[in-house]
């Protein structure tokens, strides 16, 4: 599943071992994430999301919705350039 989990771990300036310490999980779970290797349970999502304040669907997409935003900004950005 993709997701923005680096970037939002990167704006508050926070390694993946202190963002595994806040939610209580291995620095390599974090890092499987990122990589999108591990989809997170359901109680860690809502763990990250709320560690964040956002919505789990803000911070995790699936391959296809994803792709389909990427279109959607690539396309707004052409017709900006205009």
């Amino acid at each position: 599943m993709k997701n923005i989990l680096s970037e939002l771990r990167a704006q508050q300036g926070w390694s993946q071992q202190q963002l595994a310490e806040y939610l209580g999980v291995s620095r390599q779970t974090i890092n499987a994430i990122e990589k999108q290797r591990y989809d997170p349970s359901l109680p860690l999502a809502f763990k990250i999301a709320k560690l964040f304040n956002r919505s789990i669907e803000a911070i995790f997409k699936d391959e296809e919705s994803f792709d389909n935003e990427n279109d959607v900004i690539k396309t707004e950005n052409s017709a900006a350039k205009k």
